[in-house]
């Protein structure tokens, strides 16, 4: 929303939340997620065409579009649990909606099951004043870390409606905002169906390209190809491309699984059992990686971790955010907890945090490189073998370190899909 006040600064955009706290932080000086590029558009609208409130009615009532952003997380009991979209806050939304609305444009922006937009028009319909709303699906197709580029300059924007008169003119008037910066050709309409699926889509494809590169890594391991090398190979196929071939510890973030099991579950709705078990392996390949990483690192410091110290570098899902949630960095943490012998409760006070890679890693019997901060490929690894217990070593989870300089100073280098050190060969992988 923010991109949109910078971009159509005749259109004013008003962001409402009920967490007081929240939209304090967005009206601070420290916002309370961390994208690059964002505080800069956010600090050049806010207080011009760009405001945030908790006085939801009183903007709802005033917006000629209402976009609806609302969280969308897996339920946890009941129908589906574990698989469904829990829709609990976009109904809530929805009957406000109707009680205080005057526009009949709804966006959905939120990631959302197939026929979500069904639903809310029923809620919107029986509550309403006499309004007949249109549901718009403009889903965002963002990545973390690049989200600001991403918006000023999409591969495509979305919209989806129905196809009635007044569905395409709703479709029109969205249309209208984006065109102040995106090219004609660049913006898609669809019907609302499609739209919807095509978000879900998108991160099951997403997902689908690393469980793909991350199975043939452990081949490479095993047959001593490089996963990078085969990455390379294959991504000039102009028909596969090389973006999302990057092997490593597993994917996460707070959509991919969510989306993937989603899919799966209305898969399973619509009696497609074989369509719904593609799916599940892509999340299984996923778990496999990072059980399988920590498994490797176990095997490899003589099938014990018990006493010793694992410097944990990174804990984002990934460079250039600050987003925890879903991560591997959690499961591999994990997994060298339930490794500790005896496992008891207290062993989470075992687990420390410190913000300097030099002090993480003193005394440390081994690395493990999590997230691909540039920074770590630039840390002074001589100094920190010295620092280090002996023999010392690295677990590479994102290919970020140059292995065969890291093994000329010492270090036994595990590093996801590369040929295997000596010492690696010696010790394979407990299943």
């Amino acid at each position: 929303m923010a991109v949109i006040a910078l971009k159509c600064p005749s259109i004013e955009v008003a962001v409402v939340d009920i967490s007081v706290s929240r939209i304090a932080a967005w009206n601070g000086d420290q916002l309370p997620i961390y994208e690059p590029g964002l505080d800069e558009v956010v600090k050049q609208c806010r207080g011009n065409n760009l405001f945030f409130s908790t006085d939801i009615e009183k903007h709802v009532f005033e917006a000629d579009i209402i976009f609806v952003s609302v969280n969308t997380p897996t339920k946890t009991r009941g129908l589906g649990a574990g698989k469904a979209a829990d829709l609990t806050y976009w109904e809530s939304a929805a009957r406000m909606i109707a009680d205080v609305s005057k526009s009949n444009k709804i966006v959905e922006k939120s990631t959302v099951p197939v026929k979500t937009a069904e639903a809310i028009e029923k809620i919107l319909t029986h509550n309403s004043r006499g309004i007949k709303y249109q549901i718009l699906s403009n889903p965002e197709f963002l990545a973390e870390g690049t989200a600001i580029q991403d918006l000023f300059n999409p591969d495509r924007v979305l919209i989806g409606g129905r196809e009635t008169p007044e569905g395409q003119k709703a479709i029109q008037a969205l249309k209208d905002v984006y065109a102040q910066w995106v090219p004609e050709d660049r913006i898609i309409s669809t019907n609302l169906w499609s739209a919807e699926l095509s978000k879900l889509a998108a991160n099951a494809f997403l997902a689908q390209r690393i469980s793909s590169v991350n199975a043939m890594s452990a081949l490479c391991e095993a047959t001593g190809a490089d996963v990078s090398q085969v990455s390379h190979a294959v991504g000039k196929d102009t028909r596969i491309g090389p973006k999302f071939l990057q092997a490593s510890v597993g994917f996460g973030g707070s959509c991919f699984q969510k989306d993937i099991l989603n899919l799966v579950y209305i898969c399973e709705c619509n009696g497609l059992p074989e369509v719904a078990n593609y799916w599940k392996q892509v999340i299984k390949i996923n778990d496999y990686q990072k059980n399988r990483f920590v498994n490797r690192l176990v095997s490899s410091m003589f099938n014990t971790v018990s006493g010793k110290k694992i410097a944990i570098l990174g804990f984002a899902f990934k460079k250039d955010t600050g987003d925890t949630r879903e991560t591997p960095a959690i499961d591999v943490c994990k997994g060298l907890l339930v490794h500790l012998q005896p496992m008891s409760p207290s062993a989470v006070k075992k687990v420390s945090v410190v913000w300097d890679a030099y002090e993480a890693t003193k005394d440390a019997h081994g690395i493990c490189i999590l997230t691909e901060w540039d920074e770590f490929k630039t840390l002074d690894y001589q100094r920190i073998f010295d620092n280090m217990q002996k023999p010392a070593f690295v677990f590479d989870g994102r290919n970020v370190v140059n292995v065969d300089k890291l093994r000329e100073i010492g270090f036994i280098v595990y590093s996801i899909g590369k040929p295997l050190d000596p010492w690696l060969q010696d010790m394979p992988a407990v299943a």
